[in-house]
């Protein structure tokens, strides 16, 4: 994977055509403010990518006996624990 090109704001702006030329073709630009970077422009494919969710299933059960032998007891003992 390249480095991503970095462009200032305004620039940005001026060229967005050529930016969007370039996140059809796979790369990404990051877009800053004074210096400091506030924005990415990235291909449609790598933003879904870092987006997809993750499936539950291997965390079933990994949190048994976490809050004790009765967990609704303490979630409720921690409730009223605020209402005092």
């Amino acid at each position: 994977m390249s480095k991503a090109a970095r462009r200032g704001a305004e620039d940005a702006r001026n060229q967005l055509p050529d930016l969007l030329v370039a996140a059809e073709n796979g790369h990404s630009t990051i877009i800053t403010k004074h210096g400091r970077a506030v924005a990415a422009l990235v291909p449609l494919e790598a933003y879904n990518d870092g987006r997809r969710q993750e499936p539950l299933v291997p965390m079933e059960g990994s949190g048994r006996g976490l809050w004790g032998e009765d967990s609704g007891r303490t979630l409720r003992d921690l409730r009223d624990e605020w209402s005092r």
